[in-house]
């Protein structure tokens, strides 16, 4: 049931509205389009139903904030291999296999986790997933607002057409802020090691290749 989140969230909420804003092809009404406003009220909806169970159960702000990611992070990483495993499995490629993990946790651990701070002392495997789906969104993201500003003084108002998918990069950049600052700003033992950074960058680039030659 959880892994049914995979294909709706990343690939129609992270990945392939991202990868139509690189090539330059929309998938929402313009911001201008009366249209739009049932875009808007789905996505707000969603979010207020979500942050209404949250706070009807007595709980913060940040609790809401922080479910949310988890959310968005388990659907990439953990549901993604154990869709993939199963997949595998019921074609009897590989059997299933459970391998035990150090559930330990250090005084370093138990700060971070009293701070808010995000312990990224993962494997690679699960890292490079994270943070290729974030350098996918900056990348679009980033093109589409040097795009916006060089066509709109030509008279295009690019933005306009692409609001919606840019909205939807920005938002997924900001609620993942916390990745962006353990690959970029921490440079403590817990944060995002370069060489997942590296990986993440190879698999953004063939996946934003790969977009571009099957989209264009």
């Amino acid at each position: 049931m959880y892994a049914s989140s995979l294909l709706p969230l990343c690939l129609g909420f992270a990945l392939i509205p991202q990868l139509c804003l690189f090539n330059g092809i929309p998938l929402y009404p313009k911001i201008s389009d009366s249209n739009f406003i049932i875009f808007l009220i789905i996505f707000i909806s969603a979010i207020s139903k979500s942050l209404y169970e949250v706070v009807s159960f007595g709980d913060q702000f940040s609790v809401w904030k922080n479910e949310w990611r988890i959310w968005m992070v388990k659907s990439v990483t953990c549901y993604t291999y154990g869709s993939l495993d199963a997949i595998l499995n019921k074609l009897g490629i590989k059997e299933a296999s459970f391998l035990p993990t150090n559930k330990v946790t250090d005084d370093e651990q138990v700060k971070l986790y009293e701070m808010g701070i995000f312990d990224f002392r993962a494997a690679t495997m699960f890292l490079a997933p994270l943070v290729t789906v974030i350098l996918v969104n900056f990348v679009a993201f980033a093109g589409a607002v040097v795009k916006a500003l060089v066509m709109d003084d030509n008279g295009d108002r690019y933005w306009e057409k692409m609001f919606g998918q840019m909205f939807l990069s920005f938002y997924i950049l900001v609620s993942n802020y916390a990745i962006i600052e353990g690959m970029i700003i921490r440079k403590d033992k817990s944060s995002i090691p370069l060489s997942a950074t590296l990986w993440s960058v190879v698999f953004s680039v063939f996946i934003l290749l790969i977009g571009s030659v099957i989209l264009c």
